[in-house]
């Protein structure tokens, strides 16, 4: 048997549910401003794929590779090969690890690099 309370409830639920969903509605078309996703690996100096491109050999397994200058985000589409981004340079300082599979903004800004199997 329902109460008034239990109907609250489900309809407070339902509430969060719909304000959930909304909010990763408007994530989806934030996501639009990225970069098509590419195969291969692409480091950008800005967030969300914008600023300057650096394709990364992802051949090159293990090499770390410092950069130019800081990275804010990344994107790889590959299935063999994931990065690992480093806050320092020679690949030293916290260390942030891709999937094969990622499109997203660095956790800090990163100054150097390796290719490491997925």
């Amino acid at each position: 048997m329902f109460t008034t309370r239990t109907r609250l409830r489900g309809a407070v639920a339902a509430a969060i549910v719909t304000v959930a969903l909304t909010g990763m509605g408007a994530g989806t078309a934030n996501a639009a401003t990225w970069p098509t996703l590419t195969e291969g690996a692409y480091l950008y100096s800005g967030t969300t794929g914008t600023g300057t491109v650096t394709k990364v050999d992802l051949g090159d397994l293990g090499t770390c590779h410092s950069l130019s200058g800081p990275v804010r985000s990344v994107q790889i589409a590959n299935g063999s090969a994931s990065l690992e981004l480093a806050s320092g340079a020679g690949c030293t300082g916290a260390v942030w690890r891709s999937g094969s599979l990622a499109q997203t903004d660095l956790p800090w800004a990163a100054l150097s690099y390796r290719v490491v199997p997925a």
